[in-house]
C-alpha cells in the first residue's frame, strides 16, 4: 500500500519530552561531555527510558574554492576510524553559542593559512541526532588570499596535508565513495545542488 500524499509541511519540529533525571557520566573539560537522561513517552509517565546524549559545542566546515575552480583539501589521519582521511578545513566553536562563521573565518586560517573575501552559508545540519547535540555549519569560501598563519599544529594536525584538487575530481570522488567524510559529502552535495539550481 502506498502511502497517503501528505499536505504537512516538511520540516523539523522543535518538542521536548518529560526528563525525570539528568546526569553527567563523563566531562571532558575539552571538547564534549557524556549525559544519561531518563525520559518519557508524552502522556505515559510509567514508560521510562534512558538515553545517553553527547553534548558538543558544535563545527564549522569551509568548501573553499580558488579561482581555478579547485578545492582546498586536508588528508589527516583520523584514529576511530583508523584512515588518512580527506577533509575541508573544519574544526570545533571555541564555546557555545559562538558565531560559526567567525569560527569557520578562524579555522580556515589557522588549517590552511588562507582568507577569503567571500563567504556563503551553504547548510547547517545536525551531525547524528539519536545521540548528540553537535551541529556542522558548511561554508563556502570564495576568493582566496594567503595570510600568515597564528596557531601551532600538534599531533595529527602536525602531520596533516594540504592540496588543491579539481572540483569535478572531488565530487566524483564523493559519488564513488572514495572520500567518505560526512561533512565533506554534505559540503560538495549542497553547494553542487546550489549551483545547478543557479544559485552560483
Amino acid at each position: 500500500m502506498s502511502p497517503e500524499p501528505s499536505s504537512a509541511r516538511i520540516a523539523d519540529e522543535p518538542q521536548s519530552w518529560p526528563l525525570s533525571r539528568s546526569a553527567y557520566v563523563y566531562e571532558s573539560g575539552w571538547v564534549v561531555n557524556f549525559r544519561e537522561d531518563t525520559l518519557s513517552v508524552p502522556g505515559e509517565p510509567e514508560h521510562e527510558f534512558t538515553r545517553l546524549v553527547v553534548e558538543d559545542p558544535g563545527a564549522v566546515v569551509v568548501l573553499a574554492i580558488d579561482e581555478d575552480d579547485r578545492v582546498v583539501i586536508l588528508r589527516q589521519y583520523r584514529h576511530p576510524v583508523q584512515k588518512r582521511m580527506i577533509q575541508l578545513p573544519a574544526g570545533k566553536l571555541d564555546k557555545p553559542g559562538e558565531d560559526p562563521l567567525v569560527a569557520a573565518q578562524r579555522e580556515l586560517r589557522e588549517e590552511t593559512g588562507l582568507a577569503a573575501a567571500e563567504w556563503t552559508h551553504l547548510l547547517t545540519t545536525y551531525a547524528s541526532p539519536g545521540i548528540t547535540s553537535e551541529t556542522h555549519a558548511l561554508y563556502l569560501a570564495r576568493g582566496l588570499t594567503e595570510v600568515p598563519r597564528d596557531f601551532e599544529m600538534h599531533h595529527e594536525e602536525a602531520d596533516m596535508t594540504m592540496e588543491r584538487v579539481g572540483y569535478q575530481d572531488l565530487l566524483e570522488a564523493v559519488l564513488d565513495g572514495s572520500a567518505a567524510d560526512a561533512p565533506l559529502a554534505g559540503a560538495v552535495m549542497s553547494y553542487e545542488l546550489m549551483r545547478n539550481r543557479g544559485r552560483f
